[in-house]
């Protein structure tokens, strides 16, 4: 582990599993899609491709990848969260681990994507950001994919205000080797702009090291 407590746990505790769950359950009953993650990223690479969920969570998005097809992993650094995941899937495969620690946890590499939604990159303990993308980019074979979704404002965050900029984000990704492919405002691939309250990046790495702007790759709404 860093040593650092992560903003999420300042605000939780490390208890909000339960709660966390009951909050998703009540939209879909209410009939509201929650899946729009998980659709986005099945744009982007074919079923069967293995997918590491960084910041899981209660495992909403990779049941619903696994359901699909995909391969799915779950990382995450409160057992509260991965309580629920385990209890709603268990014969998923759901680690407990900091995430700039993944090292450490025996994953094998040659993930097809690494999927980072719920503001997890903002709700990562203060400075470890650029660390905890240089280790995911590590375990994408080439031509892998970063996903991320992260708000951008006190609007969109559970924050008094952003901890950081995209400017910053793009900068470690590309420290990390990675290059900024696609960019929209929402899961369901609205045009991003500059001054939208919250990104959806796709930022990919290089099929081969002399060739960091391969892109000939799906993308929303491709197939």
């Amino acid at each position: 582990m860093t040593g650092k407590q992560d903003r999420w746990a300042e605000l939780t505790g490390g208890q909000a599993g339960e709660q966390y769950a009951r909050r998703f359950a009540r939209l879909a009953e209410s009939g509201h899609d929650i899946h729009g993650e998980a659709a986005f990223c099945a744009a982007l690479v074919e079923p069967t491709a293995r997918v590491l969920d960084a910041g899981c969570g209660t495992g909403r998005i990779a049941i619903r990848l696994a359901e699909l097809g995909y391969r799915c992993t779950g990382v995450d650094i409160d057992a509260s969260m991965l309580a629920v995941a385990r209890r709603e899937a268990p014969a998923q495969e759901w680690l407990l681990g900091d995430l700039a620690r993944t090292d450490a946890l025996g994953l094998e590499p040659e993930f097809d994507a690494v999927l980072a939604a719920g503001n997890v990159i903002p709700l990562l303990a203060p400075g470890t950001e650029a660390a905890v993308i240089g280790q995911l980019s590590a375990v994408l074979r080439p031509g892998g994919l970063l996903v991320t979704g992260m708000g951008l404002d006190a609007a969109h965050l559970p924050l008094p205000e952003a901890p950081f900029g995209l400017a910053d984000f793009d900068r470690w990704c590309e420290q990390a080797g990675l290059t900024l492919r696609q960019r929209y405002a929402t899961w369901s691939g609205d045009p991003y702009v500059p001054g939208c309250g919250y990104a959806v990046s796709v930022h990919a790495r290089p099929d081969r090291p002399d060739d960091p702007d391969h892109l000939d790759r799906p993308h929303p709404g491709s197939h």
